[in-house]
């Protein structure tokens, strides 16, 4: 069964007779790119709902496709609980102690009772302990706890932070960030604002815009304080006063402190800060799962949460180039009360837009509830596939069924014989609706490769291995950032400085680089040389072309060596944001006697571009294999996360080329095929129903490897030469061989090498689409002294503050 892990499908179970009450030998392969256009899992209590969920969670995982998941109950630890080795002592500290008791058996006898359980389910099912140890390295599992400690934090309100260049260039969706965060934020203090009549919504609303045209993150306690002092005078037309009295602002941000300064507030504070990109990819660029477990949380601090959660991958989502593929999945356990059918909590308006939005740029959302009548339909119909389990009451069934019908509209959708299916399923069987699929399928789910212990407590969440690990988010400043910050960070002598800037000749340029804060009566300027020059990197050999702008900031020195450009700093600033005028009443320390001479500054100019074209060169990854560079300023980090969802893309692009290619070759041998056996017929003396089975049984089975809802797979494939025999032993038992059975047998050579072919085909896709073992090149390019444009060498000032009594 292995043969189709690399494929974008995903293993959900066997196709199940609901009149015969049998299970069929059928998988049931989901391809994941039609996740895209999200799916539905619907199914009371018992109904298997969860393991169907995990099972999804799990082929994606084992497909290298990231995971975020919201779990209400508690239950998607259980992803975390893998063991290849399927060893009692394994299960030991998950197994339920009280079920352990009231079958009659010491806690070690159960969990080894657990293993074989286990055992035998997966072997049932095709699947052994090498699939969960494929599962277990492909996936890395980490529980979140939000405002609580059994688990890794989340650092939520932190800090508002302001939403990339992309997103407040899209008027819509800085409004849409906006105005959720906005909702969310009055969410936790009880408040239900109207975003057009409330004018606690409108106040926290200007305040956030306003910051965040700055560029500027709010914590809470600036927004506190911001809220007593707003940024502005009038709201609308209005005088801020008349508007929203002082006396009022100061309630709201007494609301708001006594939040801030309750005992329990402090872990929302702490933990990793809420980003997405670091949920979905590990620092090595591989996969995670992340789940956030909010089960523990009131539910005022969920909506919160989970309000804040899909605003911001809502935001990542804006940022991500458009694609046919899977990129990533956002999964939620328990959709009852977040998407209501008339009600307008925070959550629905993300929720609706990711429904509408995010299938173009690959993610797919899984939304999973036991509560199927207090959901919003209309949205629902963005969903593509649906999953139907066992409903409790006839209410259920007519909600579903509303539901399904207007998920089909404009394709087939017979009522009836769907109420029909949904009244007869069982545990463990699935009603599956695709608008991918020309028919519903119904299947039993699959033995899943991770321990279903249930909701997992507290402590056993805290056992979990991953969350033992303290995973930091890489918070590196670049140089000019840490420049303004600490602006003195070359550091010549703090004596001998002057309130008079020295006087030079005229044609020495003269910049300043700009301070950031503190009071000027405390700046010190000190000399430097900036360089700055347009680099041209070409590579003709790995297709590169790449002008890069390069500044750097050199110290300079008394004695024989004046300036020397290897101790200088590269920084990211643009010479248009330098200052051609000092900060009146700024200091200046004193500077070498070779700033004042005209000539060395053309020296120095020679020099900054001989030290460009030996030292800098730009450094690259490649993926040989893709034959794909990196971009300036990817890391090898990000390069991976690229490098991973470009290959899903080939793969699913190779795989409909496949489709495509053979799809006429099929056609030819079928009616061939036909043919031949209806001259065989007239000559051969077998049941009709003999030839008729063994016809269906080739047809079927070439149809199902390429066209079938079970997309292309080995083990599809492989029916294809059982079904060839059964024709041939069909035939062979007729009458003695005559012309016609030659050719019969002629062609179904050409099926049994058809097979052969498709084999090599699919063996060929899974191996060059599998980039996660392989390793990177880094390449480096050097410049040349034409490709170098020098559009500055000149002193530069740069600002710094020391003490009033140093000066």
């Amino acid at each position: 069964m292995q043969e189709f892990e690399k494929l974008g499908v995903f293993y959900l179970g066997k196709e199940y007779d609901m009149e015969q009450s049998q299970l069929q030998d059928d998988l049931v392969l989901y391809q994941s790119k039609n996740l895209t256009t999200h799916a539905v899992i619907i199914g009371m209590t018992g109904s298997g709902k969860t393991g169907l969920g995990i099972g999804i969670l799990e082929e994606a995982a084992i497909d290298n496709i990231p995971v975020i998941a919201i779990d209400p109950k508690g239950d998607l630890g259980n992803l975390a609980l893998n063991f290849p080795q399927l060893q009692g002592d394994d299960f030991l500290p998950w197994v339920n102690l009280n079920e352990a008791a009231n079958k009659g058996f010491t806690a070690a006898e159960y969990a080894q009772a657990q293993a074989d359980l286990w055992r035998k389910g997966l072997a049932d099912w095709g699947q052994d302990g090498n699939r969960i140890q494929r599962l277990r390295s492909a996936a890395d599992v980490t529980v979140y706890t939000p405002g609580g400690s059994a688990g890794p934090g989340v650092s939520v309100l932190k800090s508002f932070s302001a939403p990339s260049d992309q997103v407040r260039n899209d008027k819509d969706a800085f409004t849409d960030r906006i105005h959720i965060t906005t909702t969310s934020i009055l969410s936790l203090i009880g408040i239900e604002g109207d975003p057009f009549t409330s004018r606690e919504h409108i106040l926290i609303a200007n305040i956030l815009e306003h910051a965040w045209n700055l560029g500027q993150d709010l914590d809470l306690a600036a927004l506190i304080n911001a809220i007593q002092t707003p940024p502005m005078e009038t709201v609308g037309v209005m005088n801020l006063e008349s508007f929203y009295p002082s006396k009022d602002r100061f309630a709201l941000a007494m609301m708001l402190n006594n939040l801030l300064a309750s005992t329990g507030f402090k872990a929302w504070l702490e933990g990793e800060p809420l980003d997405v990109n670091r949920f979905l990819y590990n620092d090595a660029g591989q996969p995670r799962v992340s789940i956030f477990s909010i089960a523990h949380l009131a539910d005022n601090e969920r909506m919160f949460f989970v309000t804040m959660l899909l605003n911001e991958v809502l935001s990542w989502v804006r940022t991500q180039p458009g694609t046919g593929s899977l990129r990533a999945i956002l999964y939620m356990d328990e959709l009852f009360g977040y998407l209501p059918p008339t009600a307008n909590p925070p959550s629905k308006t993300p929720l609706l837009t990711l429904l509408k939005q995010a299938r173009a740029f690959g993610l797919g959302l899984v939304l999973s509830t036991q509560n199927p009548v207090d959901l919003d339909y209309k949205a629902l119909a963005n969903a593509g596939t649906w999953f139907i389990g066992r409903l409790q009451t006839e209410r259920d069934k007519e909600r579903v069924l509303a539901g399904l019908e207007g998920a089909a509209a404009g394709g087939n959708f017979d009522r009836q014989r769907t109420e029909q299916i949904l009244a007869g399923l069982g545990q463990r069987l699935f009603y599956l609706h695709s608008v991918h699929a020309d028919e519903p399928v119904i299947f039993n789910t699959r033995w899943t490769l991770s321990y279903l212990a249930g909701p997992l407590t507290r402590d056993q969440i805290a056992a979990l291995p991953n969350n033992r690990k303290i995973i930091t988010a890489s918070t590196g400043l670049s140089d000019i950032a840490a420049v303004k910050q600490n602006p003195a960070a070359i550091n010549l002598p703090t004596t001998d400085l002057n309130k008079l800037a020295p006087v030079l000749p005229p044609q020495i340029q003269q910049v300043f680089i700009p301070a950031l804060s503190g009071n000027a009566a405390d700046l010190v300027y000190t000399p430097a040389v900036i360089g700055s020059a347009d680099v041209l990197y070409n590579s003709a050999k790995n297709g590169v072309a790449i002008t890069k702008s390069i500044t750097l900031l050199a110290p300079l020195n008394e004695g024989p060596v004046v300036l020397d450009w290897n101790e200088a700093h590269q920084i990211e600033l643009d010479i248009r944001e330098l200052d051609t005028e000092p900060l009146a009443g700024a200091s200046y320390a004193a500077s070498p006697a070779a700033v004042a001479d005209p000539r060395n500054y053309e020296k120095w100019k020679k020099l900054f571009a001989q030290f460009i074209r030996t030292n800098i060169k730009l450094k690259l990854f490649s993926n040989p294999k893709l034959k794909v560079v990196s971009e300036i300023g990817e890391d090898e980090r990000d390069f991976r996360v690229r490098m991973l969802h470009l290959a899903h893309e080939k793969r699913d692009e190779a795989l409909e080329v496949l489709t495509k290619k053979y799809s006429s070759k099929i056609d030819v041998l079928e009616g061939k095929h036909r043919r031949a056996l209806q001259a065989v017929e007239k000559q051969s003396a077998m049941s009709n129903q003999k030839k008729l089975e063994a016809a269906v049984s080739t047809g079927a089975a070439i149809l199902g490897a390429l066209f079938g809802r079970k997309s292309v797979n080995a083990t599809s494939i492989s029916r294809v030469g059982t079904a060839v025999k059964s024709t041939s032993r069909a035939l062979k038992s007729g009458q003695n061989i005559s012309q016609a059975q030659e050719t019969l047998e002629s062609i179904e050579n050409q099926l049994q090498e058809l097979q052969m072919e498709l084999e090599q085909q699919v063996e060929k896709i899974s191996n060059n689409y599998d980039v996660l073992a392989e390793n990177l090149e880094e390449i480096e390019i050097r410049t040349t002294s034409g490709n170098i444009t020098v559009h500055l060498v000149c002193l530069a000032w740069v600002p710094g503050h020391y003490s009033s009594s140093e000066i």
